[in-house]
């Protein structure tokens, strides 16, 4: 009788630290995606109110071109679809290339090319990155990009919200897996500075700093100094390395000639 009983307080006390043990557990795991979602929430509100501050609900219908290293370029925008284009007169070639969300095609002298799957893929993600960086941060809030807020901090004086940005696999185009970092001024809540790392042609990092900031009929346009790190260097570390003049500037990437075409 007195072995049973033994061996049953044993058995409840097992239960009870088992129990409590897989409380704890979902505790922990119930906070953890709390955290989650309370980070990924402020930074959705974060890029909401940066995308207002750009230029908000004109994108969906803007209607504009620019000059950009020696091309045209022109993206229009139809609420939930778009079509962009760019051109360059090369002797006496005219190349144009238009991309819709179902279609990319190149022409020259007005007639159709016909290109490999690797051309195609080549073209429309040249044409489709510069628009994406002309248009920053309109993009920001599309389903595929994945949005975290990394910290606050203060850059020259100024203080920013660090937002970081990388791209799901489904529609994310051909570098999905690159990473970004946005720093969104307090005040204004413009993006002043940008970063990423990318792993295609041997990789790289990069960060960029905004000037010639302007507005045009109510869409902001920027230019930006190009700067190159070393490899493997956190996005974090660059603003850091920019105040102390450690970054090597590569180019500079400018949108020239804006017109708004609505006009």
């Amino acid at each position: 009788m007195k072995k049973n009983l033994i061996l049953l307080c044993i058995t409840a006390v097992l239960v009870f630290s088992c129990n409590k043990k897989k409380e704890n557990t979902e505790v922990t795991d119930k906070n953890d995606t709390i955290v989650s979602e309370k980070s990924l929430t402020k930074a959705d509100s974060i890029v909401n109110r940066t995308i207002e501050a750009h230029g908000g609900k004109l994108y969906e219908s803007a209607d504009y071109s620019f000059g950009f290293r020696g091309k045209k370029y022109h993206f229009k925008n139809n609420e939930a679809t778009y079509t962009y284009s760019s051109e360059i007169k090369k002797g006496d070639s005219l190349i144009k290339d238009v991309m819709t969300p179902d279609q990319f095609e190149r022409s020259i002298n007005s007639n159709l090319q016909t290109l490999s799957k690797e051309d195609e893929s080549k073209y429309s993600e040249a044409l489709n990155s510069v628009i994406y960086f002309a248009t920053l941060p309109y993009k920001l809030q599309d389903p595929s990009v994945h949005k975290t807020f990394v910290e606050e901090t203060t850059i020259k004086g100024k203080k920013y919200d660090v937002i970081k940005v990388t791209f799901g696999q489904d529609g994310g185009g051909k570098d999905f897996d690159d990473e970004f970092h946005y720093w969104i001024n307090k005040q204004t809540h413009k993006i002043d500075y940008l970063a990423y790392n990318y792993l295609t042609n041997d990789g790289g990092v990069r960060f960029r700093a905004a000037f010639n900031t302007r507005v045009i009929d109510g869409l902001t346009f920027q230019d930006y100094i190009n700067y190159e790190a070393p490899l493997e260097t956190a996005l974090k570390d660059l603003p850091q390395l920019y105040e102390q003049g450690k970054l090597k500037e590569l180019s500079q990437i400018l949108t020239e000639n804006v017109t708004n075409n609505h006009k």
